[in-house]
């Protein structure tokens, strides 16, 4: 199986969380095939809002959730 990973972002309420205000204006990035890819869309897209401290990008490791017991 891929290591499938996730990469979106959007505005947050609180900057130290992940409480999406309007999960409709989600930025979907995209689905990549590995962690170093994903990482690397992560930090380009992070970094095109740097100055907007409530806008937050993540990386989410879809393979750990379709295989939560490592299997």
């Amino acid at each position: 199986m891929s290591k499938l990973h996730l990469v979106f972002g959007g505005r947050v309420s609180d900057p130290q969380g992940l409480d999406f205000v309007d999960l409709g204006a989600l930025d979907v990035v995209g689905l990549f095939p590995d962690y170093k890819s994903a990482e690397k869309a992560w930090r380009a897209a992070a970094q095109r809002t740097v100055d907007d401290a409530e806008m937050k990008y993540v990386v989410v490791h879809l393979h750990k959730l379709l295989q939560p017991d490592g299997e």
